[in-house]
């Protein structure tokens, strides 16, 4: 079935000059192919589908040149195929489209005509949800995408990922990541020490406050190695780690999105402290009796209860949540499980 690529509209000669660029190394000897010449190469393709392409040179005497003439210019020029023009792309296991980032047209017009004619041809495919990941090197193909009706999922660094939904009806693609994940490492040594923290950034409040090292979960990191990386980070300490203590759940935290803080108990492996001067004003060693006694928390419902639990943990009254790797069948990847083990050998919690 024929679809249209360009509608109404006209591509100005270095538009299409660029367009025709961007294939011509698709297949070899584009520029010496003869006029009335007919070729067919497998070029954007999307999980085999064969994309057809035709070229006839207007003129005889225009066979050192494969782009239209400037006569030619504002109709539908034939440098791409009638039935099919999409952009090079996969498709997901649930029926959708992702659109390869590195294989984008080279401008936003051509970028937009190709862009046009793909959803086209998804549609009648029946696919459902696209994505589209642009890098921010590529950003100004962002508002092309926003008039073809993509939507805003979410951005990092380095790119902006764009999603459409095809079939009618509410969206089905799993919504942008709800929640950040912050850690704190509750480290004790052998003396009844708690290693502290004093912040160079803090709320009024927390002036002359000691806390535990804390920070946020890296991008594909573990809780648990989080953790480690964290007190390592802040106060130079190596540590092992033990169980989750516990985790708090807050809504709304930081732009709309929810908090999860873990409270990790950590073994140390060394003493000697060493400050990380862009974020931390002063660490130590601290009695745990002196630690509890600060002022804020013991008129903070949540620290003081967070505080009575490690140290419950630490008189083998309480067990936390060990870390266990397992495998599943449903995806096949290696996981981390936390979970408590509560039997005759361990229902003390010896292992701390």
């Amino acid at each position: 079935m024929e679809m249209r690529l360009f509608e109404s509209k006209a591509m100005s000669a270095s538009e299409t000059v660029q367009l025709g660029r961007m294939y011509s190394n698709q297949f070899a000897g584009f520029r010496h192919i003869p006029a009335g010449a007919k070729f067919s190469p497998q070029f954007c393709s999307c999980r085999g589908i064969l994309l057809k392409a035709s070229y006839s040179s207007p003129h005889p005497s225009s066979s050192k040149n494969n782009f239209p003439s400037s006569n030619a210019i504002g109709k539908r020029p034939n440098l791409f195929p009638r039935e099919i023009t999409v952009l090079d792309a996969f498709d997901d296991e649930y029926g959708g489209v992702i659109v390869d980032p590195e294989r984008l047209p080279a401008t936003p017009n051509a970028f937009g005509y190709i862009l046009h004619s793909s959803l086209s041809h998804w549609k009648m495919e029946g696919k459902k949800g696209i994505w589209l990941k642009l890098p921010v090197e590529r950003a100004e193909l962002v508002p092309v995408a926003i008039k073809e009706g993509f939507e805003y999922h979410h951005a990092e660094r380095g790119y902006v990922m764009l999603t459409y939904w095809i079939p009618e009806g509410p969206c089905m693609l799993p919504a942008n990541a709800s929640h950040q994940v912050g850690i704190g490492g509750f480290v004790i040594n052998e003396n009844n020490e708690v290693l502290v923290v004093q912040e160079k950034h803090y709320a009024p409040a927390c002036a002359g406050f000691w806390k535990i090292p804390t920070g946020f979960i890296l991008e594909s990191e573990e809780i648990f190695t989080g953790a480690v990386r964290e007190v390592k980070e802040e106060t130079g300490i190596d540590t092992e780690f033990v169980e989750v203590i516990a985790f708090r759940h807050a809504p709304n935290v930081a732009f709309e999105k929810s908090d999860l803080f873990f409270i990790c108990m950590l073994r140390p492996l060394s003493t000697e402290i060493t400050v990380d001067d862009l974020e931390i004003e002063a660490a130590k060693w601290m009695p745990l009796d002196e630690f509890v006694e600060q002022p804020l928390i013991q008129e903070d419902s949540m620290f003081k209860k967070i505080i009575s639990i490690c140290i419950a943990r630490l008189g083998k009254r309480y067990c936390g949540l060990s870390s266990h790797q397992v495998v599943s069948k449903f995806d096949g990847r290696l996981s981390s499980l936390y979970y408590n083990v509560v039997d005759a050998q361990d229902f003390n919690c010896s292992s701390c």
